[in-house]
């Protein structure tokens, strides 16, 4: 079953889409090291979503790997619980002004998959597709950084439906809306293709410390 109010969810599109228009949030100053600009510091995690929240239990679970690559797979639950999982460390940068320091992970690294599917030399981007319908993308030296995971652990905890679990991508230097939900597929791309958020006035490369918020 999936929860979500179709009026509700059209109207929460229609009012990032307003602030994309107008600017929301930018500060056009430089911030600290670690906290991009325009950012607030938090203790908690904001669930933010477009009114859909899949129910996607171990079953149900599947991960494609496909596109512009060598050996295009297809993971359940079982043979993604099998892949070499590791530890990581990272701040969470959202565009909505939100920051969470010292989040802890486990998952598996996005060079992991890389290693297991062999994108073509002419790859360029990479993107995610989620159980909810959305889409993102990124670029594949984006996705390939050492910090870039497929997590399905927070804070010593399996990652709550909410937030995207069981599985959702994390790529830390960019703002969480590329870090996408519920993901059922990571396509290898020859060419770049934006996605829900950056096809409705957001970034396509949302960088926080330059303030990529809008494009």
């Amino acid at each position: 079953m999936e929860q979500g109010d179709p009026a509700k969810r059209e109207k929460l599109i229609a009012r990032k889409q307003e602030w994309a228009r107008d600017g929301r949030l930018l500060t056009g100053k430089p911030g600290a090291d670690r906290l991009p600009p325009g950012q607030k510091l938090t203790a908690g995690w904001p669930v933010l979503d477009l009114g859909i929240q899949p129910m996607i239990n171990q079953k149900r679970f599947e991960l494609t790997l496909d596109g512009a690559v060598a050996h295009p797979i297809k993971l359940d639950w079982a043979g993604f619980a099998a892949l070499p999982h590791e530890d990581s460390v990272s701040d969470m940068h959202c565009v909505t002004s939100w920051s969470n320091y010292d989040n802890h992970w486990r998952g598996v690294a996005a060079r992991v998959l890389i290693d297991l599917v062999q994108p073509k030399d002419e790859v360029r981007h990479v993107v995610f597709h989620s159980f909810d319908g959305y889409t993102t993308n990124v670029r594949f030296d984006q996705f390939a950084a050492p910090d870039v995971y497929l997590v399905d652990q927070w804070n010593g905890e399996p990652i709550s439906r909410e937030h995207g679990g069981p599985v959702r991508v994390l790529i830390p230097r960019l703002y969480l809306w590329k870090s996408a939900k519920w993901v059922k597929r990571i396509e290898f791309a020859l060419a770049d293709r934006p996605g829900f958020w950056e096809t409705r006035g957001y970034h396509n490369n949302a960088d926080p410390w330059t303030e990529e918020r809008y494009g």
